[in-house]
């Protein structure tokens, strides 16, 4: 029997069958004879969600065999590519056509599938998240039939599957519409909180990509903003030493030390996370986009996010902040602030609205639970949509209130999958039986 269980560590299955089909054909097969036993079937990715949205009970299956770039139009920068491909794969193919993603989260060790179905996104006021970057898909429903769509296509299966927490069928390809390679500049540094909180629509605005992390018991953020250079501009990368000390030595290795002795001593966590505020240095830096959208995390972690009207962000923070300081809680892991464009995919958290996200995050020796909790509380007051692949403890009901198409959603699914082959429990919380 194959155990298998997801990057955190929150959730794990022993499912009765791995299938690895080589072939959108075999990939097809297998769906169909999962469905004529009355099994369950769930394609898993790279584990990266903390939720139980791709957790396997019966039939598990793997999309190692459907992980490249299928065709690619420099012309129209439409590219087809393998459901099961990591991002990081992707985006080195990419860099070879000369192409890029216009935006990015800021991991790429998800598969393309997995990032697409949660609403993985990266930030940009201008900018919406991966799913909107999705022109096409090919999906394998419950009958083992292969669907293409598109927004001229069967419009509504399109709507409801660029964003479907698996629960509509595997996804076997997507067209992605991508950009001419671009390079960004990157300036980092920081900045107190305080002030952030003040200008936050006008460094939102006035920057291509625009994020921030806040360090609890602090009063300090370190600010990201990444803007697109012109063609005379070349690229100048982060030297190799500043590169490692920044990115894994302290990000990673000594981030990890701390946090184990956090787990010991938690009454030590404010002053590490003085320490670490007061150590943070600018830097600038110009490199290819998805260089400087993605970084590498290996410290284990717990994470819950919401995304809130833009508007209300600093308002969240603010008592979010508030909360920290009067709870006892000690929060070694900085909160991570984005924002994203309105749009209209029917379960993208930034539907309708401009939007911002707060991410929060807790070492996984250290429990998380009262302050995911009261962050939840906090969110949901102000109308906030919990992210599909991370933490939260919303029903169906709930989140029906939050997402104006949410009804068209489920129409789409009882056409599509009426006897839930991909259910699992945690489409059973979010949608329903």
């Amino acid at each position: 029997m194959t155990r298998w269980s997801n990057w955190a560590g929150t959730e794990t299955a022993t499912p009765a069958e791995v299938l690895t089909p080589g072939s959108v054909d075999e990939l097809a097969s297998a769906v169909r004879a999962a469905a004529a036993s009355g099994k369950r079937l769930k394609a898993v990715g790279s584990g990266h969600s903390f939720t139980g949205c791709a957790v396997p009970a019966e039939v598990m299956v793997r999309l190692d065999g459907l992980a490249s770039i299928e065709a690619a139009d420099r012309a129209t920068g439409r590219v087809v590519v393998g459901a099961g491909t990591p991002l990081h794969k992707l985006n080195q193919g990419l860099a070879g056509l000369d192409l890029a993603m216009a935006n990015l989260g800021d991991i790429d060790q998800q598969t393309l599938a997995g990032a697409i179905s949660t609403g993985t996104h990266g930030t940009g006021a201008r900018l919406g998240g991966l799913a909107t970057q999705v022109v096409g898909l090919n999906l394998v429903t419950a009958t083992g039939e292969v669907v293409s769509c598109s927004a001229t296509e069967d419009p509504d299966l399109f709507h409801a599957a660029r964003i479907s927490v698996g629960a509509l069928g595997v996804l076997a390809s997507l067209t992605l519409q991508c950009v001419p390679a671009y390079l960004l500049r990157a300036q980092e540094g920081p900045m107190p909180l305080a002030a952030v909180l003040d200008r936050f629509d006008e460094l939102a605005e006035g920057n291509d990509h625009f994020e921030f992390y806040w360090f609890p018991h602090t009063a300090l953020a370190l600010t990201k903003r990444n803007n697109r250079v012109g063609p005379e501009v070349a690229a100048k990368p982060v030297g190799r030493f500043r590169g490692w000390l920044d990115d894994d030595l302290l990000s990673n290795r000594v981030f990890e030390l701390t946090n184990r002795l956090g787990a010991l001593r938690p009454s030590v966590v404010p002053r590490i996370n003085a320490i670490a505020s007061r150590a943070l240095t600018a830097r600038e830096y110009v490199d290819a986009s998805y260089r400087v959208f993605c970084t590498e995390r290996n410290v284990r972690f717990k994470e819950s996010e919401y995304a809130v009207p833009r508007a209300e962000l600093p308002g969240v923070v603010r008592e979010l902040r508030a909360w920290i300081d009067a709870s006892g809680e000690h929060i070694p892991f900085p909160i991570e602030v984005r924002v994203a464009a309105p749009d209209d995919v029917w379960l993208s958290t930034a539907y309708g609205r401009e939007t911002a996200y707060v991410a929060i995050h807790q070492y996984h020796r250290l429990p998380h639970e009262r302050y995911f909790a009261a962050f939840e509380a906090i969110a949901r007051a102000v109308g906030g949509r919990p992210h599909w692949g991370k933490l939260h403890t919303l029903k169906a009901d709930d989140l029906a209130r939050s997402y104006p198409r949410f009804g068209d959603f489920l129409a789409v699914r009882e056409r599509v999958d009426p006897q839930r082959v991909f259910a699992n429990a945690y489409t059973r919380q979010v949608f329903g039986d």
